[in-house]
């Protein structure tokens, strides 16, 4: 792994001329939740969405988007990582969500993010609990500009104390990412909040 932090603050894809200064590790983790929406829509498989995401997306210009650089050996553990541990990420998430509202009813990005901010926390120990969620909260903004952040770090927190207690457990309320936290109303369901795209190509995050 490349000596990039992970405490940059994650600002997603930026128009074209205005590369985003985020460090490579934040644009994995933006990159790894496009990549899971297009797949979770197209049904297209790991390896084709690790070609493709590096070939065209990663670093590239698409549709007038920059999308921002990436640590190449840092997106592919986190997105073969979410997608084979999949049936040990959700169930957990199911449980750190507020009750009647499993994760298969939360809309496809949200979703996608949940899952990687998991997958983090539960199997990537050399991440900080803290650093991890604030880095997820902040993917979470680059799509978002309702409640979705605030439930982001809310259940991810709530995911942390279980599985890090060690890290989270003996920390306070303070409103800062990795908090203890009331999830805020109820999650997106069924599709993207306004401004989301619904169609086959991953999105690209606030410009």
């Amino acid at each position: 792994m490349t000596g990039t932090t992970d405490t940059q603050p994650e600002t997603g894809a930026e128009p074209a001329g205005k590369p985003a200064k985020i460090s490579l590790r934040s644009g994995a983790r933006l990159a790894v939740v496009q990549a899971l929406y297009e797949m979770d829509i197209s049904g297209k498989g790991v390896l084709d969405a690790l070609a493709e995401f590096e070939a065209f997306w990663i670093g590239q210009e698409v549709d007038g988007i920059v999308h921002p650089p990436a640590e190449t050996a840092f997106f592919r553990d986190l997105l073969r990582g979410t997608v084979e541990e999949q049936r040990a990420i959700d169930p957990k998430l199911d449980q750190a969500l507020a009750q009647g509202w499993p994760l298969r009813r939360i809309e496809i990005v949200l979703r996608a993010i949940l899952r990687a901010g998991a997958y983090e926390l539960m199997f990537r120990r050399d991440v900080p609990a803290a650093a991890a969620i604030s880095e997820y909260v902040d993917v979470a903004h680059s799509f978002y500009t309702a409640d979705e952040p605030g439930l982001v770090n809310a259940v991810l927190d709530r995911l942390a104390r279980e599985v890090r207690p060690g890290e989270v457990g003996a920390q306070k309320a303070s409103g800062k990412p990795g908090s203890s936290k009331p999830l805020p109303g109820k999650p997106s369901v069924g599709k993207p909040s306004a401004g989301k795209p619904s169609s086959g190509k991953p999105p690209a995050g606030k410009a």
